[in-house]
């Protein structure tokens, strides 16, 4: 069962069973981790889907076009930059059919991809209800996962036969790297062109939704425990 459910429903029977055997500490802890809960799986989803009365819900495919310029410029300047292609084509150039990026893009920082998403995220109406649950503290644990999801996409991207067709005749032509580049850079915006705001909100949400469910975990815990201190008190 999903775990943000399972919280939620856990939440809800402590209250119920409060309320009607006249608990009140069963009650007041039911009630307390219900609301936080509650109040960050409601976060989590609009991270994600559009709420209707709710400003700023949706921010993710709202705003797919700064995403989609990050990714471009993390290709291009750290991937496809003047010194890994120069690089690559000394040690690769008529050894094999198929060119291996795998190494050149394990050792390539990802976290400007991060920085951008945590920004995009920071810059917009969601930003101020994220700072109620912690700020950008209560998503860093999401880095690694998000930076090797990432790279495992480029990876199979750099594998496809297209690809691959296209590095052996830009190596064939004269001022090889500014040529490759341009190429690239042309494959990569096409691509991303492709891209819809749904598309976007998908890839995203296949890389980080799943570790999100532990903010409502975490809502629901440290609720029941501010829920049994309001009961002593």
């Amino acid at each position: 069962m999903n775990k943000s459910l399972l919280v939620n429903l856990i939440a809800a029977a402590l209250t119920a069973i409060g309320y009607f055997a006249d608990q009140a500490i069963v009650f007041s802890v039911g009630l307390f981790a219900l609301s936080g809960a509650f109040t960050n799986w409601l976060a989590v989803h609009m991270l994600f889907e559009k709420v209707p009365g709710l400003y700023g819900s949706g921010v993710i495919e709202a705003r797919f076009n700064e995403f989609k310029k990050a990714i471009e410029n993390l290709m291009m300047e750290q991937f496809f930059n003047h010194e890994n292609i120069d690089k690559f084509l000394s040690d690769q150039q008529g050894h094999a059919s198929h060119f291996n990026f795998a190494p050149i893009i394990e050792k390539v920082d990802f976290e400007p991809a991060y920085d951008s998403l945590v920004n995009t995220i920071n810059e917009s109406k969601f930003g101020s209800m994220l700072a109620m649950f912690g700020g950008e503290s209560v998503i860093e644990p999401l880095k690694q996962p998000f930076i090797s999801k990432l790279k495992q996409k480029i990876i199979e991207i750099s594998e496809s036969d297209t690809f691959n067709e296209l590095v052996r005749e830009s190596v064939e032509q004269p001022d090889v790297v500014a040529q490759l580049r341009e190429k690239v850079k042309q494959i990569v915006i096409a691509r991303l062109d492709e891209l819809t705001p749904k598309m976007v909100k998908t890839l995203v949400q296949d890389m980080i939704k799943h570790h999100l469910g532990w903010l409502v975990v975490w809502g629901g815990f440290f609720g029941g425990l501010f829920g049994l201190a309001a009961a002593f008190v």
